[in-house]
């Protein structure tokens, strides 16, 4: 075991550099204690993917944020009950009941079958773009084809689809605290009204006239299992996890292919790298930091050993993805991007109970939207050599991204 008093996640040296970052700490030991956010850190490969499976690690955060919401305003009570609907929040059972009828209905049949309505749209907003000059990329590309890609999946109307960012950033505000009880209720109680009357209106016509979407497949494959308030929570959980980290791992992907020239090109022109290059991507770039977890309670008041460290009820863990992705016990080369690398078994989709359902769909959606933008704008660089980090400690991205052509 070792004690890192100093290691902090939220560092713009851990969003800039995340090889190095995971060079230094990985010396460390696989698991260390971090002062800074009073919290062990999972930071292996190997001790990882054993905490995504360890059913002592809860991953619930509904009974915590439901406690603050006692002595809270209603409107962060009414916050917690949209995401007590959200399966990434919860353990079995709760966690099995809330991803069967999404996972029913998500089939790859699904989809593939949106491929083609994918490429429209990223078409559409390509043209749209300038030939020469400059924009913003997250801004005029990568925010609205995530949009516009669940929204077409969920059944939401065109005409509505330019709502979801609004609702999605004010949600964020206590999707990526780790610290809730500093949120202000109020500030999410527009986005949740919103989610909540939108997706309620939807769910009822798509009883009544069931079509060609995810909404029609969950409520006819046994989502009628599920509450009102929870089926409505699985729908913003589908629209804010299609749109968010998506338009995040697009912005990254730019900057990476940027920095790696040959692998652009490889991107462009070797069919072969097709199959690999969304999970190296994610791999090298991903927008995802860490997830939280918490000893729960049927641990003994003794605590259990976990890789060297001495795990107590109620501690909070962070499993890092971050430095898990590469660990040169697991990736050859890991600061290096290879779009051809097979195997590749990162761990930005998470893991086990916890694997994203989206994956098959994020992967799809990022080669494609890629390799037709570098094809349709071979000029495409980001026009200043600084990017504009941010994040905390589930989370990194690159805000503004200004691009030339």
């Amino acid at each position: 075991m070792s004690v890192a008093a100093s290691l902090d996640l939220t560092s713009q040296e851990v969003n800039r550099d995340p090889a190095g970052f995971a060079a230094a700490v990985l010396a460390g030991g696989p698991v260390q204690w971090s002062d800074r956010h009073r919290a062990w850190l999972v930071l292996s490969h190997r001790a990882l993917t054993e905490a995504f499976r360890d059913t002592r690690l809860s991953a619930d955060r509904i009974e915590p944020l439901q406690r603050l919401a006692d002595e809270r305003p209603k409107e962060f009570g009414q916050a917690v009950e949209l995401l007590s609907g959200w399966m990434i929040f919860r353990d079995p059972p709760a966690h099995t009941h809330l991803r069967d009828p999404v996972r029913r209905a998500l089939t790859p049949r699904v989809v593939d079958g949106i491929r083609p309505v994918i490429a429209e749209m990223v078409d559409a907003l390509i043209a749209g773009l300038p030939t020469e000059g400059r924009f913003d990329f997250r801004t005029d590309f990568a925010e609205p084809l995530p949009a516009q890609v669940i929204a077409a999946l969920l059944g939401v109307p065109a005409s509505e689809r330019h709502r979801f960012k609004a609702w999605s950033d004010g949600l964020a505000e206590i999707v990526f605290s780790v610290h809730p009880g500093a949120v202000d209720g109020g500030s999410v109680a527009g986005a949740v009204d919103e989610f909540t009357r939108f997706f309620t209106e939807l769910i009822d016509l798509r009883r009544r006239r069931p079509g060609d979407d995810l909404i029609s497949a969950m409520v006819a494959g046994g989502a009628d299992n599920l509450t009102a308030m929870e089926l409505v929570g699985a729908c913003t959980l589908l629209l804010f996890a299609g749109h968010e980290t998506t338009t995040n791992m697009l912005v990254s992907s730019v900057h990476l292919l940027d920095v790696n020239p040959v692998q652009r090109e490889r991107l462009l022109t070797d069919d072969a790298v097709l199959p690999f290059a969304a999970d190296e991507l994610l791999r090298a770039g991903g927008p995802a930091k860490a997830m939280v977890r918490r000893v729960g309670r049927q641990v003994g008041p003794d605590g259990y050993d976990f890789h060297g460290a001495r795990l107590e009820p109620g501690e909070k863990v962070f499993l890092v993805i971050l430095s898990a992705n590469h660990d040169p016990a697991v990736f050859d080369h890991p600061e290096r991007l290879d779009l051809g690398r097979d195997p590749n078994p990162h761990l930005g989709f998470g893991w086990g109970l916890h694997h994203c359902l989206g994956a098959p769909l994020a992967r799809m959606e990022l080669t494609l939207a890629l390799r037709a933008l570098y094809r349709a704008r071979p000029g495409l660089r980001p026009a200043e050599a600084e990017r504009s980090w941010s994040g905390n400690e589930l989370g990194r991205g690159i805000g503004k991204l200004p691009v030339t052509v």
